[in-house]
């Protein structure tokens, strides 16, 4: 297998959120104070219209507009993978041809899913949507749109252009047999926040995740340290990071990620519904002070979120 585009898009990439103003259309002006923000931090890429950035609550045009910003404000500073997984193959091939038009460096998508589609289709689906364009694809192991078999992943791997995998399940053991079977040049981003640390040490290129969105100074420096063999102080980071993400998830995770980010100077924006949101001050200040009390009582230091606070 040669060396691909794919390959060259390594590090940290927040799986990037999507700015809703408080009538929940898309925020122009927030999107690019976010994507500043966040490469002002030293992320080494940005993950666009996935799961965290909201795409299944946004029309294709949408999405489109989405992309067409953030690859305007990026400016060649970092890559940007664009996520055009959708149920329908005609859909995310669009969204694949208009991704290569406005200047993406790679695709990625999600498995058909709703129907319970069979591996052969889901196999047409990657094939069409790759042939559609000349970029590489980044294939999306998921459990929100159904996990694909190790047989399977070997399967992806061999249509012309499906270049590497977002492997967001726990079986992290699959990730060494993916790069011992199916070869190392098959570049492989782990995609649980909370295992960062396992996927780079069994072997993945990169980590593309959510809460690399408000702590990417945790991550960032969990990924040095996987890299100079660092295992104990990799740990460490990873502790503090999981410390974080399940302290906010029973918080309204979706929002709270949003407010976290903004706290920090980069107004996130809010969700759309039903994803709820803190509208209020009060409800706002309610969480700072939650978050105050966590930091207190874990004895965190050097998050910037919980210092602005």
């Amino acid at each position: 297998m040669l060396a691909s585009k794919l390959a060259s898009i390594t590090g940290v990439l927040p799986a990037l959120v999507t700015p809703f103003d408080e009538n929940e259309n898309f925020d122009e002006g927030r999107m690019r104070a976010v994507v500043d923000f966040l490469i002002g931090r030293g992320i080494d890429g940005l993950y666009v219209t996935g799961s965290t950035g909201e795409a299944f609550m946004m029309s294709p045009e949408e999405r489109k507009r989405v992309l067409e910003v953030v690859i305007d404000e990026t400016k060649g500073r970092v890559p940007v993978i664009a996520h055009v997984g959708a149920i329908s193959t005609h859909h995310s091939s669009d969204l694949a041809r208009h991704a290569e038009k406005a200047g993406a460096d790679a695709l990625s998508a999600v498995p058909p899913f709703y129907w319970g589609f069979s591996q052969d289709q889901v196999l047409s689906y990657y094939s069409d949507i790759t042939a559609s364009t000349g970029l590489p694809m980044c294939a999306y192991n998921v459990p929100l749109a159904g996990l694909f078999g190790f047989d399977m992943i070997k399967r992806l791997a061999e249509i012309p252009g499906v270049e590497g995998i977002k492997y967001t399940a726990t079986t992290h053991h699959d990730i060494m047999r993916i790069k011992a079977e199916i070869g190392s040049d098959f570049v492989l981003y782990s995609g649980a926040d909370e295992m960062a640390m396992s996927g780079l040490h069994f072997g993945a290129d990169g980590i593309i995740g959510s809460f690399y969105n408000a702590i990417p100074e945790i991550f960032l420096a969990l990924y040095a340290a996987v890299k100079a063999g660092d295992m104990a102080k990799a740990k460490e980071l990873q502790e503090v990071g999981n410390a974080i993400i399940f302290f906010t998830l029973p918080r309204n995770a979706m929002a709270a990620l949003k407010r976290m980010v903004t706290w920090q100077g980069a107004d996130a924006g809010y969700c759309r519904k039903p994803f709820g949101n803190f509208m209020t001050q009060a409800e706002e200040d309610q969480l700072k002070a939650e978050f105050r009390a966590f930091k207190a009582e874990r004895k965190i230091t050097g998050v910037n979120f919980l210092d602005v606070i």
